[in-house]
């Protein structure tokens, strides 16, 4: 590619150094794939017939807290679209702000959730300095990697979907201005659903639109042309699959139906981004949710029914895909993968230490005396739990426990025994108690599922976001656990013979040795509830037993040949006396 200089937009076509180009490309998430893999799963997208890579950026990944920025090991976002070009790929980057994609707040960072006066997308003061700090760290870092300089980056993105959340038009242009006053010269686009506020709303003067949809491609592009009469056709995000969220059913799209749905696309001499190409992972504590009518969280497993699975596994829709491409473009003749990773079955590891939470509070946090309970953020925490603790007078006879705006599940204590559960769509005045002439030890230990990513919640800040009440009374005067769980080292663990169980969460550790290099497998834990999954001191995954995600992708790369640690924290209590873990060879996504 060292010879393309130029990537331009005719009335009718892509152009690359003048003559018309067709994209076809895929969607790879850089911070949802292991690093290791990165190549092995680029390779496939090549064998494929895809000519270009879909790259989203992650604000909250490169800007973990307000003066640090990261752009190395995971992170490096520079070597892979490096990457890309070494393997003969065009790249498409979409530097947002926004970003979207079922991820944690879109790609914002949490620490945004600190100041009452900061409103995402739109002309807010204290955001838009945000924005403009950040992209004066990102786009040049982008700018050396267009085909005007040498590099592979041929189209670069305005926000995402911004028509679907808002119509500050100002906004759209100071970001379009942004990226190219930063030194972007290849063409700007805007990426919008079909409905006609969508592209209204979404769109800037002179800048060129994509759309959106996972169907119906001609109808789309009939709505597209009454605001975009001239230019070439692209469906910046084909949905060939769906993402899945807790307590719901396993999304699956019939391959051949996504195939059918992507020719007609094509039929119409269209550009096309399939999303997803392979599936990703939200490790640790990533994923996003959505809260229009209910709340809901996004598993952890982003497999999203792609061409490759979450562990980079080919599938039906990979064959059928690369046959209908085969009729577009030249498919690679055979291309030298990376060595396969195996999946292995590692077998059954039974836990032999535990740790009660509440025994380890001073381990893990440091408390914060609180006249209210405020959310997590307001003490500088971004994710894991917060615990809430009060001594309540009495007497007082029953009446409701009344948690305003819980984000996003509460498990309620009594003298440290479990109690109740108030969980964010639940009827906030359903728990009752009663206080004693003693008074009442009361806890309330609250989890952050997973900050919403789309839509018109999008500021949702985590813990109790409002206040407590008993009956009509506010209750003040709080003593508060942030517990981040970033560092679980600490946590003093008892043989499991000599552990006393009680009626809280419980850390469960095991320890299990590979001989030989380490291999892919999937954690598997029947006789949990629901809680989180920990890997050599490293947050993993979420689990839960509603499911429909029933086991966690655990790569290769996360393990390590000799002793490795598997900890667990478990919010619900488990169903044996002798709970184990399964290291299994098969996923299970319900």
């Amino acid at each position: 590619m060292d010879n393309v200089k130029t990537f331009s937009i005719s009335k009718e076509d892509f152009l690359l150094d003048g003559e018309p180009f067709r994209i076809l490309s895929g969607s790879v998430h850089y911070f949802r794939i292991p690093r290791a893999y990165w190549k092995d799963r680029l390779l496939k997208m090549k064998a494929c017939g895809f000519n270009t890579v879909d790259i989203p950026v992650a604000w909250n990944c490169h800007q973990p807290d307000e003066e640090t920025f990261d752009f190395t090991e995971q992170n490096d976002l520079e070597a892979f679209i490096e990457l890309t070009a070494e393997l003969g790929f065009y790249a498409i980057v979409r530097p947002g702000p926004y970003m979207g994609l079922d991820w944690e707040f879109g790609g914002f960072p949490w620490w945004f959730l600190k100041y009452d006066d900061l409103d995402v997308r739109c002309m807010n003061e204290r955001y838009i300095g945000f924005v403009d700090r950040y992209f004066d760290e990102l786009i040049p870092r982008l700018a050396s990697h267009q085909i005007t300089r040498g590099g592979n980056v041929i189209l670069v993105q305005v926000e995402n979907e911004y028509g679907s959340y808002g119509d500050d038009k100002e906004y759209m242009k100071y970001i379009a201005d942004g990226i190219k006053n930063r030194g972007i010269e290849v063409p700007l686009f805007t990426a919008d659903g079909t409905d006609d506020h969508m592209l209204l709303n979404g769109g800037v003067d002179g800048i060129y639109k994509a759309v959106k949809f996972g169907a119906n491609g001609e109808r789309h592009f009939e709505a597209l042309k009454y605001f975009q009469p001239e230019g070439p056709l692209f469906c910046s995000e084909f949905w060939n699959g769906w993402y899945d969220e807790w307590e719901y059913k396993h999304y699956q799209r019939a391959p051949k139906d996504a195939a059918v749905a992507m020719s007609r696309t094509l039929k119409c001499g269209a550009s096309l981004n399939t999303y997803m190409f392979c599936g990703g992972t939200n490790f640790g504590l990533m994923n996003g949710a959505n809260c229009d009518y209910e709340y809901k969280s996004v598993t952890s497993s982003y497999d999203n029914d792609a061409l490759l699975t979450e562990s980079g596994a080919y599938t039906k829709k990979y064959k059928l895909m690369k046959e209908l491409l085969s009729k577009y473009t030249a498919i690679p003749a055979e291309i030298e993968m990376e060595p396969e990773v195996q999946k292995v079955r590692y077998g059954k590891v039974q836990f032999t230490h535990f740790a009660n939470l509440f025994d380890n509070l001073d381990v893990l946090s440091t408390p914060v005396r609180s006249k209210n309970p405020m959310p997590m953020e307001k003490y500088g925490q971004g994710y894991g739990l917060i615990l809430y603790r009060k001594m309540i007078n009495g007497p007082r006879d029953y009446m409701p426990l009344v948690i305003n705006e819980v984000h996003d599940r509460a498990k309620i204590y009594v003298y440290n025994k479990f109690y109740a559960n108030q969980n964010r769509n639940d009827d906030p005045s359903v728990v009752e108690v009663r206080v004693p002439e003693e008074g009442l030890d009361l806890s309330i230990l609250v989890e952050n599922m997973g900050r919403v990513s789309f839509g018109h919640k999008l500021r949702d800040p985590k813990g109790i976001t409002e206040n407590v009440r008993l009956g009509q009374t506010f209750v003040y005067n709080w003593d508060v656990y942030p517990l981040p769980l970033d560092d679980i080292s600490e946590v003093n663990y008892t043989p499991a013979e000599t552990f006393e169980y009680k009626e809280q969460p419980q850390f469960l550790k095991a320890q299990f040795i590979i001989e030989e290099d380490p291999c892919d497998t999937f954690i598997k834990l029947p006789e949990l509830n629901k809680g989180f999954i920990f890997i050599n001191g490293k947050p993993l995954s979420r689990y839960w037993e509603k499911g429909p995600q029933r086991s966690a992708y655990l790569p290769a790369c996360w393990l390590q040949k000799g002793i490795n640690e598997i900890a667990v924290l478990e919010l619900d209590g488990y169903k044996t006396k002798k709970p184990y873990i399964l290291l299994d060879k098969e996923p299970d996504l319900g």
